[in-house]
């Protein structure tokens, strides 16, 4: 199975195209979006040089099940998922912040608290705690949404002052990611695994709020395995998880933090195939469902196929 790393589609009434990191977003008559979740694979804000496959699938496949989750909660821009590694939504104005919670103490938060740092985003984290550790009440760090590059952390009382968004839609923002978080963290206590952290994107459209992006993938959330959390928490140990932190680690490991200079480790055919085990491994244990590869000859052929055939729908 061949790696999607690069789509070059020409739908009908289509206006433009942005690649980002992962996904090749396809802009339908300033009304649609058609998102393509590539086989890429990033880390430190860097695209690493060969693409994993089935992890597009693996991504848009979780997305779309938990996005049909929260409806309730508030809408979002997804109308249909028309092949495997593709989501069809409606277009809406960004807000450019995303919305970043926390549950425990781990990854960027864990790496400020250990240089000694007691604040992050303008929110206070309790002193003595250990990596790992659950926080009292989830906190919500925001970052701004960079068009290139790293994003940076920011404050809510930041973002109200520069005028990015108004206190009144951001704490409704706040509150909707709240809501989504304690969903997320339901869905996956039932399957044997505790959401850490994750992220939300939020747009506009007609006035109305709405979820957009993926919500709780490997690529967006950190998830660990609830049994045995507490043992490995008390003894000090690193927890069993199911995230892309595993792929941060290996680079990690390898002397690579996506710093100036330093060069991605190689990536043999066993790394790449061991990352698509992982990323086939969180999607049964999230969705507890079996995964099924959609393995096409052709797959750029099929994702034109179904999503030409889906635009004449709409």
């Amino acid at each position: 199975m061949q790696a999607i790393v690069k789509t070059d589609f020409n739908f009908a009434s289509q206006t433009e195209k942005y690649v980002g990191k992962v996904r090749d977003v396809y802009n339908i008559n300033d009304d649609y979006l058609v998102m393509v979740v590539s086989d890429r694979i990033s880390a430190f804000d860097v695209v690493l040089p060969k693409g994993i496959p089935f992890k597009g699938q693996v991504l848009n496949q979780i997305a779309a099940k938990f996005l049909d989750s929260t409806t309730d909660i508030l809408p979002n821009w997804k109308i249909a998922v028309p092949d495997p590694m593709v989501t069809v939504g409606h277009k809406c104005e960004p807000y450019k912040v995303e919305m970043v919670i926390r549950g425990y103490l781990s990854g960027h938060a864990w790496r400020e608290y250990k240089a000694g740092k007691r604040t992050i985003c303008g929110v206070e984290m309790p002193e003595g705690m250990v990596e790992n550790q659950k926080f009292p009440e989830p906190i919500i760090t925001p970052t701004t949404k960079a068009a290139e590059g790293h994003d940076e952390d920011i404050s809510k009382e930041e973002i109200i002052a520069q005028g990015i968004v108004s206190r009144e839609e951001y704490e409704q923002l706040e509150a909707y990611t709240r809501a989504i978080f304690q969903r997320g963290t339901e869905i996956a206590a039932k399957m044997g695994l505790i959401l850490v952290d994750t992220k939300y994107e939020f747009g506009k459209k007609d006035g109305v709020i709405y979820l957009m992006d993926e919500i709780h993938t490997p690529d967006s959330s950190r998830y660990f395995y609830a049994e045995g959390y507490e043992e490995r928490l008390a003894a000090g140990e690193k927890q069993k998880q199911l995230s892309k932190e595993f792929v941060r680690e290996w680079l990690m490991a390898n002397g690579f933090q996506g710093r100036e200079g330093e060069q991605v480790p190689e990536m043999t055919d066993e790394i790449v195939s061991g990352i698509t085990e992982r990323y086939i491994e969180l999607y049964e244990n999230i969705t507890g469902d079996k995964f099924c590869r959609a393995e096409d000859e052709d797959v750029l052929a099929r994702i034109e196929k179904n999503v030409s055939e889906c635009l004449k729908n709409l």
